[in-house]
């Protein structure tokens, strides 16, 4: 094997905590590859405004700022290709990744192929999709300030961000296919507490409408299959429909090969895996927060890691 064409750093995933991670890597003058299957920006690509990033100032949307993340990874010099990671070999001192268009050889591999929202499937989701559809409360709260609100799912983050949510909208509906919730009692009790909650039992969304902003939709009941449609008040024009129903890690190709946990990959506080070499960053991995502004944390700890991992394993 030709060691001129050994990565130092390849990172998989080209969202926030991989940019980031590629970033710094460039920066740290490691010889980096970025893999990225389709686009950059992972799921803040698809987020018009982006207001709770530190710095990102009125006017950023997700797309602007993940451009800014780009910029500074070319200037930086970190090798960029867009490919499919098929299959991965991460035992022994050289990595080895196969993708569609070729191999890829390196002393170290930053996961970073993040998480995607698990959507509800059904017509209208996608087409209104950050035009009153949204999975994320802390990014979308404030842009329903005042307006109704529908929640849907009935576990522990579908409850928290219901409440959440009761900070900003006039009213909130949590929609639940079944008569009972499946979040902690605790949380059950505060919900049932809150004077702007209420609840839609053994309903179903199924299809979700409007003209420009979802202005409609069709409750589906679970148990006799009868149809009702939900309009906007009039006065108001539009609300908002919030989706909790799980994530979906992108970790299919990792499973056995590192420790994971209910799918997401286990990582430390240097995001070292239980894997020498291995690293894992963003949405991919065990946490509290999904943010961003925490993607790109993980992506810098990874790199700088992953730095101190080659100084301590491979001589120059």
């Amino acid at each position: 094997m030709d060691m001129q064409n050994i990565y130092d750093i390849v990172i998989i995933g080209g969202g926030p905590a991989g940019l980031a991670a590629a970033l710094y890597a460039g920066r740290a003058r490691m010889k980096t590859l970025l893999i990225e299957k389709a686009k950059y920006g992972g799921q803040i690509a698809i987020t018009n405004e982006i207001e709770n990033y530190p710095g990102a100032v009125e006017e950023e949307s997700g797309p602007s700022l993940m451009k800014k993340f780009e910029e500074q990874v070319i200037k930086f010099g970190a090798d960029r290709v867009f490919d499919t990671i098929v299959d991965v070999e991460l035992e022994g001192k050289i990595k080895h990744l196969k993708g569609n268009n070729g191999d890829y050889y390196s002393k170290t591999v930053i996961i970073a192929a993040g998480a995607s929202p698990r959507p509800i499937g059904c017509p209208g989701e996608k087409e209104f999709t950050g035009k009153g559809v949204s999975y994320c409360a802390t990014c979308d709260a404030n842009f329903f300030e005042d307006f109704e609100v529908y929640v849907v799912g009935g576990g522990d983050s579908a409850v928290e961000e219901a409440m959440y949510l009761t900070k900003f909208a006039r009213k909130v509906t949590l929609i639940h296919r079944r008569d009972t919730l499946r979040a902690a009692q605790s949380i059950q009790e505060k919900a049932f507490k809150n004077p702007k909650m209420s609840f839609m039992w053994n309903s179903a969304v199924e299809e979700i409408k409007g003209e420009g902003v979802v202005s409609s939709m069709v409750i589906r009941n679970t148990v006799t299959g009868e149809l009702t449609t939900v309009e906007a008040d009039e006065d108001d024009g539009l609300f908002g429909i919030f989706v909790f129903i799980g994530f979906d890690p992108k970790s299919e190709l990792f499973e056995g090969k590192v420790a994971m946990e209910n799918r997401y990959i286990l990582a430390d506080a240097d995001m070292k895996t239980n894997v020498p070499g291995v690293f894992a960053a963003g949405d991919i991995i065990k946490k509290s927060l999904r943010q961003v502004v925490t993607a790109a944390a993980d992506g810098a700890v990874a790199a700088t890691s992953a730095q101190k991992y080659i100084e301590e394993h491979f001589e120059d």
